[in-house]
């Protein structure tokens, strides 16, 4: 009888301190219902509350699939509702898999923008935006100057006047970011962002440890309050099945340090350490291979040997010429 209360107990605290492991995880701060994205996804009919979608997204029950492991796919799924809060966390489980194992693409971005459901070249959505983008950049075309590894994920504060340049993996525009190898698991896939007292936080949890790793964090971040939610995908020549799972939102309380009643919507979206883009740099052409040399050489050799033989005929018939006028 004793044992049996024993493990009954030790039963009990295993729970109670595995639970406050998860909340601790998972945050302790409010949810807001009408931001986040959990199962099951349907309301009346094929409706989901408080989301709207685009392009090739379908709805499942176990998840949302912005695109489908296919060429030339692009979806969204958008928030209706804007976020008025001032210090927030976006949790976001999702899932990038397909049949490529050295090549695939695109990749996905998370949003928290001015104008939503504008379909367009950066991962599904519009270049030159307004607010934030967090990108899970799957493809690298080895262009520009960068020195790291795919997938990456990196963070962009636009005001509407910067272009996102795909050929370079926007690299001279990131605010910052890191390299996270987030394809083809079997377990859940973790991205945090957490935006507090002007500060960006981008963490991951790839392992399903039910632990935060942080990839990214910069300072001096203002982002106004009324924008939107979302996440976009796309693929082109490679491609990749991009799900959502869950979304979920939380409202962080304020620090004493922040004034309650400020108004931030008119705030335009801007990084203190935000680097001004560089000058495009276009890659050096490769050098040809031996086989693409040799046939070049012999292409001109040809070309030499054609010129001489002509020159020889006509320098002949001239000669001939001249014997014919002498006799």
């Amino acid at each position: 009888m004793f044992h049996r209360k024993f493990k009954l107990a030790l039963s009990i605290f295993i729970s109670i301190l595995w639970n406050s492991v998860l909340a601790e995880w998972n945050t302790r701060d409010y949810i807001r219902r009408e931001h986040s994205l959990t199962k099951p996804y349907q309301g009346s009919g094929m409706s989901v509350p408080y989301w709207d979608f685009l392009g090739s997204t379908i709805v499942t029950t176990n998840y949302v699939r912005l695109t489908p492991d296919l060429q030339s796919k692009s979806g969204a799924i958008w928030n209706t509702a804007p976020c008025y809060t001032r210090n927030w966390e976006l949790q976001v489980q999702f899932k990038v898999h397909g049949r490529g194992k050295d090549l695939f693409g695109d990749g996905f971005a998370i949003w928290y923008v001015r104008d939503r459901m504008q379909p367009g070249p950066v991962f599904g959505s519009k270049d030159y935006f307004y607010g934030l983008a967090i990108i899970l950049d799957t493809y690298s075309n080895h262009n520009g100057a960068h020195n790291h590894q795919h997938p990456y994920i990196s963070a962009m504060v636009n005001n509407g006047t910067m272009h996102y340049d795909h050929d370079r993996d926007g690299t001279h525009t990131q605010l910052s970011g890191c390299e996270a190898k987030f394809r083809n698991y079997n377990h859940d896939t973790h991205i945090s962002i957490t935006y507090r007292d002007d500060t960006l936080t981008v963490s991951t949890d790839l392992e399903g440890k039910n632990a935060w790793k942080e990839c990214l964090r910069v300072e001096n971040v203002l982002l106004p309050t009324g924008y939107y939610f979302g996440a976009s995908a796309t693929t082109g020549d490679l491609s990749d099945n991009h799900d959502i799972v869950a979304i979920k939102m939380f409202e962080l309380d304020l620090l004493d340090t922040q004034n309650r009643d400020e108004d931030r919507s008119q705030i335009i979206p801007s990084a203190a350490s935000f680097e001004a883009p560089r000058e495009r740099i276009e890659d050096q052409k490769p050098a040809m291979s031996g086989i693409k040399t040799f046939l070049y050489m012999m292409c001109i050799a040809i070309v030499i040997i054609v010129i001489v033989v002509l020159g020889i005929m006509w320098y002949q018939k001239r000669q001939e010429h001249s014997r014919k006028r002498l006799y």
